[in-house]
């Protein structure tokens, strides 16, 4: 991190994810898609989506 972004707070969020790691919840590709965007339009700055190398199956929901 350079000097001029020493104060910058970045916001990382795991709600796609988290949702399929939770029992009984899930979310279909357009979903996740919707929430993704909503996310971005919030200002996120990373999204994290799931575990891609944890199965082929993973790869495909990413």
């Amino acid at each position: 991190m350079n000097k001029n972004n020493k104060d910058k707070l970045i916001f990382f969020d795991t709600t796609l994810r988290d949702v399929e790691q939770s029992p009984g919840a899930s979310m279909n590709l357009k979903e996740k898609l919707l929430v993704a965007d909503q996310l971005a339009t919030l200002g996120v700055d990373v999204i994290e989506a799931g575990f891609p190398v944890s199965s082929h199956v993973e790869i495909l929901k990413l």
